[in-house]
């Protein structure tokens, strides 16, 4: 069985077709799965949107991703863990290209990205100049990541102690318990961090990274990027 976990801090705008996608793709498949959303310390309609889903809600009050993941994973059945951004849309295909390739032996990897439109024409080039780096490397994205349960609990989940660059940090434990793919199949994520920041506030966090190091990374307020106030998307009513 599959078990997708989305971790989810107040996402009442994407979540539902998020949920929609992983149902329509696992069906299309025709395999055996779940649905677990780890509402993180949501203050919407988060959980009630995904309660509506069919997904199994846990709720958490960690306010970082790679806690959140892990209570799921925690909570989780299946004997494959797929880990899926909740403004991230999966389709049939790269399901199908996930399990063939855990088939194969893979214990674990990811798939490359689509970001929806509108995009700024520098940014996207900049995303695909990072998927090569990042297929090359074998280093997921966190949108969608995915590795066998047994795999999952020898490398000991996601690092807690990071606020970003957690699914690498996996990526490269997992790459030691066995053989990781980064899929050619791609999935459609959200490109609303660059369309709510300019190009200056997405180059901060390497900035913080230079000036304070990897210790930054284990800093919530110097990841505010992330963890800041969300803004508006002008492509969401």
């Amino acid at each position: 069985m599959i078990s997708f976990i989305v971790p989810a801090h107040n996402e009442e705008q994407l979540l539902g077709r998020t949920l929609e996608a992983l149902h329509a793709a696992a069906q299309d498949v025709d395999v055996a799965y779940e649905l677990i959303v780890v509402d993180d310390a949501s203050n919407d309609k988060t959980a009630e949107i995904a309660g509506a889903a069919g997904a199994r809600v846990i709720t958490v009050n960690h306010q970082q991703i790679a806690r959140a993941r892990n209570a799921g994973a925690a909570a989780a059945a299946g004997d494959l863990l797929v880990f899926v951004d909740a403004d991230t849309i999966i389709n049939a295909r790269t399901l199908r290209a996930t399990i063939a390739a855990v088939d194969r032996g893979a214990v674990g990897g990811g798939a490359l990205l689509t970001f929806d439109d509108p995009m700024p024409s520098s940014v996207r080039a900049l995303a695909a100049i990072v998927a090569v780096g990042m297929r090359v490397g074998r280093m997921a994205a966190g949108a969608y990541l995915f590795c066998t349960a047994p795999a999952f609990k020898v490398v000991g989940g996601f690092d807690e102690t990071l606020f970003a660059t957690e699914e690498l940090t996996m990526s490269r434990a997992l790459r030691k318990a066995g053989r990781i793919v980064i899929l050619r199949e791609r999935v459609l994520t959200s490109g609303r961090k660059a369309r709510t920041h300019g190009l200056a506030e997405l180059f901060a966090p390497l900035g913080v990274l230079l000036r304070h190091g990897p210790s930054a990374l284990r800093d919530r307020a110097r990841m505010s990027f992330w963890y800041g106030r969300r803004r508006h998307d002008p492509r969401q009513p």
